[in-house]
């Protein structure tokens, strides 16, 4: 990240030279919704200092460190989905209620930001050894491949100094410090930033074949058909031995149109490997506006310090947290209830800003306030940390109030 925050604020920069914080396109796809309520969203979660639950009598391993709950920092809008009934949004995720859990991983996230908000402890060569290993996968050959850094030339550079000058104020350190890497060959152009997230566009896009159905209106079993034709097609650049399709999504846009999107993770050998892979290690593929295949995204974070395996509540305690207000959330709107919660599955939370990689039971609320006279309902998303109270230091509480 590029400080953007502190530039807009001083107006120096054009905008082609400030990032955006990225945003890892998940499996998750949030629906911009009623953005005029964006304000009401920024302050309605507050954090406790003490734990929620009682801890005596509890055995806690010390080995293990305290686990901190990352506040959800609205942008656009709320997470929500809109469908006329819960079974249309739709996803593969492996975990279900029948799961018999004591335990998961947790990972410290590995990413950090600097006091001046840039992206700080970048492995520029873990990110190359990826990006050249992504390339070799999309049939291209390392030894003949170029590789340059998310940085503007001497000429621009010098602009920018001189605009930050012209304001009194000198450049932040770290803010020409490289974040991604980039290769351009052979109308293929790959980029890896430091979440080990690599980007793959293709310029043209490339054709799918006719008898497939790949346009952003795709209905389910379309996309299921692109994602057979997918995972052959592309074997060897999605780079996984047991590729499993997810065809997630289903819920409708402001034209009442439905949606869905293909992916892949590794099938696992037991169900904790499967909800790691499901969460970790995924690809996903895009069309553009013509049917073509034009972007491929692989994501593999980084999970190499593992804080250890934490005790785990089960789907039911978890709603009774939901249900005292112990949860964090993007919903502008007061709890509606427990009669009014209709889904509930178990992710991890993969974004920048989490401190810890740790798992959430993720509630799809109704919100009655938003159902309309044809019966389209919006389903709000709430969070609750999965891992017991005890190694959670600050255990979300909702007090009741948007302001």
């Amino acid at each position: 990240m590029r400080g953007n925050e502190f530039l807009d604020k001083m107006e120096l920069i054009d905008p082609s030279y400030i990032e955006g914080a990225d945003v890892m396109v998940s499996k998750k796809k949030s629906v911009l919704i009623r953005l005029g309520i964006v304000a009401a969203c920024l302050a309605f979660i507050v954090f406790a200092g003490a734990k929620i639950l009682s801890h005596e009598n509890k055995k806690i391993n010390s080995d293990m460190p305290m686990l901190s709950v990352s506040e959800i920092t609205p942008t656009m809008g709320y997470e929500g989905y809109t469908a006329y009934d819960i079974s249309e949004l739709v996803n593969a995720n492996p975990w279900n209620e029948d799961f018999k859990l004591s335990t998961l991983p947790v990972y410290q996230n590995t990413f950090n930001y600097d006091e001046n908000n840039f992206e700080s402890g970048v492995d520029l060569d873990k990110i190359r050894k990826f990006i050249l290993e992504i390339a070799n996968r999309a049939g291209l050959d390392e030894n003949n491949l170029t590789v340059t850094y998310d940085t503007p030339d001497e000429e621009e550079k010098q602009k920018i100094i001189d605009k930050f000058n012209s304001a009194g104020v000198t450049v932040p350190k770290g803010y020409f410090t490289p974040t991604k890497l980039i290769i351009n060959s052979q109308g293929i152009e790959i980029e890896a930033d430091s979440s080990m997230t690599a980007t793959v566009h293709f310029e043209p896009a490339l054709t799918v074949p006719s008898e497939y159905n790949f346009t952003h209106f795709s209905s389910y079993n379309d996309k299921c058909d692109v994602a057979e034709y997918l995972k052959t097609k592309y074997k060897s650049l999605i780079g996984i031995e047991n590729p499993q399709a997810d065809i997630f999504g289903g819920d409708y846009n402001i034209y009442g149109q439905q949606q869905y999107s293909v992916g892949f993770f590794e099938d696992g050998q037991d169900k904790t490997e499967k909800i790691i892979n499901y969460n970790f290690n995924r690809v996903t593929f895009a069309n553009d506006d013509d049917g073509k295949l034009f972007i491929v995204r692989i994501c593999q974070p980084d999970l190499s310090v593992k804080a250890g395996d934490y005790p785990v509540i089960s789907s039911n305690e978890a709603r009774q947290l939901l249900i005292k207000g112990n949860f964090i959330t993007t919903v502008p709107y007061e709890f509606s209830g427990e009669e009014f919660v209709e889904k509930t599955e178990l992710i991890y939370r993969t974004d920048k800003n989490e401190k810890y990689f740790m798992p959430y039971y993720r509630f799809y609320v109704e919100l009655p306030e938003l159902k309309q006279e044809d019966g389209l309902k919006t389903y709000g998303i709430y969070y609750v940390p999965a891992v017991e109270s005890a190694y959670i230091s600050d255990m979300p509480v909702w007090d009741g109030s948007f302001s």
